[in-house]
């Protein structure tokens, strides 16, 4: 056989792949193929993403109210354990004097209020007087979560919160009871403070705090303003106080300051007001 002469399938189609021509063919045409194949199964896995963030987002509203039992419940309980809660949508203040409304344009089950709250015309700048969660914008429009009792009356208002901790902002929920003054719960959904730390938000022996029935955490007294204090550790004594987290004096005062924006004048407060007043009629 002459030194020019080939038998192989690569030389009779002119292509080769041991050319450097032919290697990055090659590799194009694997990154192509594996490029559709991670697209496919980025589209088919998305509608499982979205109930996943959906489903935690509602185990979280459980957890918060008080409803969920861990070890005991899974998500496929969700739908039957939201059977007891309505979801409103509620107009927030916009300007001082404002009381907010509820919102009978956009419907609860459609409305994305993380969006919402990153979207111009679905948020509005906090004056930076006003601004004691450090969050600098909010929604105009937020969600709360009315539990009923068996006998179809509220007995807990969940609301949605979130500011500034030491590193991170501080994503929950707060729970109320009817009164709107004591405290039935609370829970962070996401943040990203120091493990060990400031990160002691998630313990469930601090969050058993906000819930003692025994014992209520005062978040606000008879005149509707938010008086809690987060304490050094070991210094509450009062009512309105919890002790704060070991180490972690700035992630406390973010939860502080925290409820004090979102229960206050320019968030939920004027809801709160109204609602403890029976001014508010939120039949099922």
């Amino acid at each position: 056989m002459q030194p020019n002469e080939t038998t192989s399938e690569e030389a009779k189609s002119g292509f080769d792949p041991n050319t450097p021509v032919g290697t990055f063919i090659v590799a194009a045409t694997l990154c192509f193929v594996c490029s559709l194949i991670v697209s496919a199964a980025a589209v088919g896995l998305k509608p499982l993403q979205e109930q996943n963030a959906k489903n935690k987002m509602m185990r979280n509203v459980l957890i918060a109210a008080g409803v969920w039992q861990d070890g005991k419940n899974t998500d496929a309980d969700i739908p039957e354990l939201f059977k007891n809660i309505d979801v409103i949508l509620w107009n927030l203040p916009e300007k001082d004097g404002e009381t907010g409304s509820l919102n009978k344009e956009l419907k609860a089950a459609d409305y994305d209020q993380a969006a919402a709250a990153s979207t111009p015309g679905g948020s509005m700048a906090i004056p930076a007087a006003d601004d004691v969660s450090g969050i600098k914008r909010r929604e105009k429009v937020s969600k709360i979560y009315l539990v009923r009792d068996a006998d179809g009356k509220v007995n807990k208002i969940v609301l949605p919160v979130y500011g500034k901790g030491l590193w991170s902002t501080l994503y929950g929920f707060l729970a109320l009871d009817a009164s709107t003054r004591e405290a039935r719960g609370i829970t962070f959904y996401k943040h990203a403070e120091t493990p060990g730390l400031g990160g002691e938000v998630d313990n469930p022996k601090w969050k058993s705090l906000w819930s003692n029935t025994n014992s209520p955490l005062v978040l606000r007294d008879d005149q509707g303003q938010t008086i809690l204090d987060v304490t050094k550790p070991g210094n509450a004594t009062q009512p309105n106080q919890i002790d704060g987290l070991s180490g972690a004096t700035i992630t406390s005062s973010g939860v502080e300051n925290t409820i004090h924006y979102w229960l206050g004048p320019n968030a939920f407060g004027p809801f709160l007001d109204q609602f403890a007043s029976g001014e508010l009629s939120l039949t099922p």
